[in-house]
């Protein structure tokens, strides 16, 4: 399969080279046309050197080639796919300017499109821009919308571009209709960031060949033999990322503290209630792990001597003495090796200060920072409002269901993986 990547001139042209990467994982063979302007933040080079072939930047070159160029590709391509979009060139899509490569490849093609924008929140919002859209899908031109998070003009709102591993996954969608000579569907491909879930299309399996290693829950430590030290941690979002992997088509290893849940179908699970014990699952299954998630809220402390028998209450004071637990995502990032390993850092004040320290504390890739203060995020319900945080930018994502979070947390992931490989 052919697909052809057009990368256009906004900021997040840098992301292209992930989604690169991405299709080449899966066996896809990509030709990349930049726009001049496109070039301003990435150079040709790069492209070049990752996908192997030419890349294309003016329609005017001359070339010992005979054959026209943007027709050439337009008749070899499986799949036009676009991304970033910027606005002008929607305009230009929308409207048939054909007065670059690109555009004049665009209505040479017979091949599906799939568009993933990327601009500034105004103009996305903007009537010409919707206008511009509505056009594309009536033509059969498949979207995945932009996401909501900071952008480069320093403000918040939709039009960040899509989690490349989103945008994999909607191009390998087409292509596997084109494959098995299935009737396409004139509808589009769109994900819907204001539904109930940003999961994929079932037949994309973004996470192939990874095994996910994720802890969760909280963990207990005990005191007596009828009581312990515990958290509020109901496991939720570590359970949540455990069915987002699996969906995914990862392998998935779920280490869980004592919760009321059931892990989900196809899922591994290996139940422990200490964090010793979880370490120690932890550390039995990293061998085969190629992503740790480490979601579980362990305990910091434990007692330094369980009592054998119920300590009964007298009406005196009790003095617990108290040692650290075992820290396993500190013992983790010492030995990950190329691993993506992440962390959450659940925080009552300076959230994003806290976790970027803890990053580099724990040799973590990705910090997913959060309020447990707020009624509507963090522990006990089914939302979750958090930052992620890597050496490299900082995405506050708005409030979203635990779900729609894991999916977020494991494109971050692949993400990181295709840019370490890229480097």
């Amino acid at each position: 399969m052919r697909v052809v990547l057009g990368v256009t001139g906004c900021i997040a042209a840098y992301k292209a080279v992930e989604v690169l990467r991405g299709l080449q994982k899966h066996g896809v063979e990509v030709q990349v046309v930049m726009t001049r302007h496109a070039t301003e933040f990435v150079g040709k080079l790069t492209f070049q050197a990752i996908s192997g072939h030419e890349v294309v930047t003016e329609i005017f070159t001359p070339t010992a080639d005979p054959e026209i160029k943007h027709i050439q590709i337009a008749q070899s391509a499986d799949l036009l796919l676009v991304a970033p979009a910027t606005a002008n060139t929607l305009a230009k899509f929308a409207n048939g300017i054909a007065d670059d490569f690109l555009s004049t490849l665009y209505i040479s093609t017979t091949a599906p499109v799939l568009i993933a924008p990327a601009m500034n929140v105004e103009m996305w919002a903007h009537p010409a821009t919707a206008e511009n859209v509505r056009r594309l899908r009536e033509r059969g031109v498949h979207f995945i919308d932009p996401g909501e998070g900071y952008l480069a003009c320093r403000t918040v709102g939709a039009g960040r571009l899509a989690e490349p591993i989103e945008i994999v996954a909607g191009a390998l969608s087409l292509l596997d209709e084109q494959a098995s000579s299935k009737a396409a569907p004139s509808t589009t491909l769109f994900i819907n960031r204001s539904s109930q879930s940003n999961s994929v299309e079932p037949t994309a399996l973004p996470l192939a060949g990874e095994h996910v290693l994720i802890t969760a829950g909280p963990t207990y430590e005990a005191i007596d033999p009828v009581r312990g030290i515990t958290n509020r941690s109901s496991g939720k979002m570590g359970y949540a990322l455990a069915a987002s992997a699996a969906e995914m088509g990862a392998e998935v290893t779920l280490v869980t503290g004592p919760v009321g849940l059931t892990p989900p179908a196809s899922v591994c699970a290996i139940n422990v209630r200490s964090a010793a014990e979880m370490l120690d699952a932890v550390l039995a299954n990293l061998a085969a792990s190629t992503v740790v998630v480490m979601a579980a809220a362990v305990a910091d402390y434990r007692p330094v001597r369980p009592a054998e028998q119920k300590i009964k209450k007298d009406g005196s004071p009790m003095v617990l003495e108290l040692e650290p637990t075992e820290d396993i995502l500190a013992t983790v990032g010492r030995i990950k090796e190329m691993r993506i390993l992440i962390g959450f850092a659940a925080e009552t004040e300076n959230i994003v200060a806290n976790a970027l320290k803890k990053l580099h504390a724990k040799n973590a890739d990705l910090m997913i920072a959060n309020d447990v203060s707020a009624k509507d995020a963090g522990f006990d319900v089914e939302t979750n409002r958090v930052t992620l945080v890597s050496a490299f930018e900082t995405i506050e994502l708005p409030l979203l269901t635990k779900r729609q979070v894991a999916d977020r947390i494991l494109a971050a992931a692949m993400n990181l993986k295709a840019l370490r490989l890229s480097s």
